[in-house]
């Protein structure tokens, strides 16, 4: 008896050695040094306000405190920042992506211009899902989903592009419930499209609940209006507005916006490393990450900026990634047609 606990005794100590040596290994690498979180949209808006709140905690979760910045590399709705990060960015830990996971889409789908492989990717985590929606205001007369399935023309929404939330959720949408949709694009960000539906310009448009309605007084007040949103189950803030997939009437239309949206919204904002990263240091920053979601400090930071805060593990959105890739090649045919 005594021998068997001095076993476990033992094996206790040696993962701890092991585990803290890791840790002891790394902090003259990351001392000292300066970690980028490059963001691929402007400042100001959703990803933005993410990585800098994230920026100013994450450091001391690091061994060695590095300093950590943001730059914003924005472009093609973040293909860009993604692109650079494959392919440019050194893969020592020291860049960090966050992009639109969307555009994993765009390459299972051949969209022109990717030029990275999303499984070769190194991932740290992410912050919280997302919960699309779609909006509208209230003079364009499309004050509920009925409204929009029965409008005798197509509504005009604006979007950025395809790979983006905006362009994609309304567009499967349209193609798996029937409803008219004329998509606006052009658009550089989602306070673009929220000046033009504010304007007239358009009737509406596809943003995230996390990025949008809780800081948008239009919401507020009744002048815009939400009148769907994408998600498995009814979001607590919205329980009185229609969740798209209850009114899906096909096993094609359930696939589409499983596939095309639900899956989607797990890996939307998501933070990567480039191909060939450490693993011990993909750890690192995998722990750090995951235990700055975690911090009173950052809770407290987020909350100020209305962030929501539901953390998605690196592992978590490996799995998630790898099965996107193991789609059946008919439901990829599907989703083609419907993004092409």
């Amino acid at each position: 008896m005594v021998r068997k606990s001095l076993c476990v005794v033992a094996a206790i100590a040696w993962l701890l050695w092991v585990e803290g040596g890791i840790l002891f290994a790394q902090e003259p690498f990351f001392k000292g040094k300066v970690v980028r979180i490059i963001v691929g949209f402007s400042p100001g808006a959703g990803f933005d306000t993410y990585s800098r709140v994230i920026a100013r905690h994450i450091g001391k979760h690091i061994p060695g405190n590095p300093t950590v910045i943001v730059e914003n590399m924005p472009g093609a709705g973040s293909l860009i920042a993604a692109n650079h990060v494959y392919k440019v960015a050194k893969p020592d830990g020291l860049t960090i992506g966050n992009w639109n996971g969307g555009l994993m889409m765009g390459q299972l789908l051949g969209q022109p211009g990717t030029e990275f492989d999303s499984a070769r990717f190194e991932w740290i985590g992410s912050p919280v899902g997302i919960t699309p929606i779609c909006l509208f205001s209230k003079r364009s007369g499309i004050t509920s989903l009925e409204k929009w399935m029965s409008a005798k023309r197509p509504v005009d929404i604006g979007t950025i592009s395809p790979g983006s939330n905006t362009h994609d959720v309304p567009k499967i949408l349209q193609i798996a419930l029937g409803l008219p949709t004329n998509l606006v694009s052009g658009y550089k960000g989602f306070s673009e499209i929220r000046l033009a539906i504010e304007s007239g310009e358009v009737s509406g448009g596809c943003p995230t609940w996390e990025s949008t309605g809780r800081t948008w007084k239009a919401i507020e007040t009744g002048d815009v209006v939400v009148v769907v949103h994408v998600i498995p189950k009814a979001h607590p803030d919205l329980p009185k507005v229609p969740v798209a997939m209850e009114l899906a009437k096909t096993e094609e239309a359930r696939q589409l916006i499983k596939a095309g949206i639900h899956d989607q919204n797990i890996i939307n904002r998501l933070y990567s490393l480039p191909p060939g990263t450490r693993k011990d240091r993909v750890q690192i920053l995998r722990r750090a990450f995951m235990e700055t979601m975690k911090d009173p400090a950052f809770i407290a930071d987020a909350n100020k900026s209305k962030m929501e805060i539901d953390p998605i593990s690196g592992e978590e959105v490996e799995a998630v990634v790898a099965d996107l890739f193991k789609l059946s090649p008919a439901v990829v045919a599907k989703l083609k047609e419907a993004l092409k």
